[in-house]
C-alpha cells in the first residue's frame, strides 16, 4: 500500500509542478537580485537576503525564508488535504476499502506518501538555491550575517579562516562542515513544521469530501495563528500556537546555537503532529465510505 501511495505520487504532475513553482521563486529573486544588484538592505527583506549578494552558498538558507511563510503551507495543505477527500470525492475511497487493507495501513501509507512530499519539496529547494546562489553570487566568505537577514559591518569575518567558512548571525565564523551541519538542523525544523500543517489538513481531509475544503480549512488555522501571534492580547497562548516557532530555523546560524526556541518548536509541532494524526486515526476509522 505504501508503495503504491508513492508511486501515485511521483507520476502526478501536480506533484512535480508545485515543487518546481517552489523552487522558481527563489530563483526568480535570485535572479533580480544579480541582474539589478540591489539587495534588500541590512534588517529588510527575507532572512539572510542581503548576504547572499557576499556568499552564494547561503542562499538556501534565505530560499527557505522565501517560501516557509505562505507558498510551502499552501503545497503541503493542498497535497494532505487531498490524501482521503481527493478518493473520497472521486468514488475510489470505497473500492481501495474493499481489498483486504484495513483504515490504518490506509491512513499511514497517506502518511508517509505526505511525508514524502515534504522531504522532496524542502530538499530540492535546498538544492536548487544552493546552485542557483553559487552560480549567481559565487561562494565567498560573507560578512556577518545579521539578525534580520541582514549584514552587519564591523563584526568579524573569520580572520585567517575567512577562505573555508561563513560567518554566523552572531559574527563569529563556521565551518563549511558547521554550515553543512546547520542547514540541515533548518531543514529538518522546517520539515516538522511543515509536518504540523500536513496532520491537520490530513485530519480534515477524513472529516470532508472536498479537497479545497480540506486544505482551505488547514490554512484557515495557520493564518488564524498567524494574527493571534501578533496580538498582544493573545500573548498567553501564543507559546502553543503551530506557527509560534517557524522562524525558529535561524537560531541554528547562530554562534553558539540558540537552543530554546529550537527545542520548542520541534515539541510543538511533534504535539500537533500527534494529536491530529490521532483524530485523523479515529475518525476514519469509523468513518462511514458507503454513502
Amino acid at each position: 500500500m505504501i508503495t503504491v501511495e508513492l508511486y501515485k505520487l511521483v507520476r502526478r504532475p501536480r506533484t512535480w509542478i508545485s515543487i518546481a513553482l517552489l523552487c522558481a521563486l527563489p530563483v526568480a529573486v535570485a535572479v533580480f537580485i544579480a541582474v539589478t544588484h540591489l539587495a534588500p538592505p541590512p534588517g529588510q527583506g527575507a532572512a539572510f537576503l542581503s548576504a547572499v549578494v557576499q556568499d552564494g552558498s547561503l542562499y538556501p538558507a534565505a530560499a527557505l525564508a522565501l517560501i516557509l511563510p505562505v507558498f510551502l503551507p499552501v503545497a503541503v495543505a493542498l497535497v494532505a488535504g487531498d490524501s482521503v477527500a481527493g478518493e473520497a470525492s472521486t468514488g475510489t475511497l470505497r473500492y481501495l476499502l474493499v481489498r483486504p487493507v484495513s483504515r490504518t495501513k490506509l491512513l499511514v501509507a497517506k502518511l508517509v506518501a505526505v511525508i514524502t512530499f515534504v522531504l522532496l519539496a524542502v530538499l530540492i529547494v535546498t538544492l536548487t538555491s544552493f546552485i542557483t546562489g553559487v552560480a549567481l553570487f559565487g561562494s565567498r566568505p560573507p560578512a556577518a550575517v545579521g539578525g534580520s537577514g541582514g549584514l552587519q559591518p564591523g563584526l568579524p569575518t573569520g580572520g585567517t579562516q575567512a577562505s573555508s567558512s561563513a560567518t554566523s548571525i552572531s559574527g563569529a565564523p563556521l565551518t563549511v562542515t558547521q554550515l553543512l551541519e546547520r542547514v540541515a538542523g533548518a531543514v529538518a525544523l522546517i520539515t516538522v513544521s511543515m509536518l504540523g500543517v500536513a496532520a491537520i489538513a490530513l485530519f480534515l481531509s477524513t472529516v470532508t469530501d472536498s479537497v479545497l475544503g480540506a486544505a482551505f480549512g488547514a490554512l484557515a488555522v495557520l493564518v488564524g495563528s498567524e494574527v493571534l501571534v501578533t496580538l498582544n492580547a493573545a500573548v498567553a497562548v501564543q507559546p502553543y500556537l503551530p506557527t509560534r516557532y517557524w522562524l525558529a530555523w535561524i537560531d541554528f546560524f547562530r554562534q553558539p546555537i540558540f537552543w530554546r526556541d529550537i527545542q520548542r518548536g520541534f515539541g510543538i509541532q511533534a504535539v500537533y503532529v500527534v494529536v491530529f494524526l490521532a483524530a485523523a486515526w479515529a475518525n476514519f476509522s469509523t468513518k462511514d465510505v458507503t454513502a
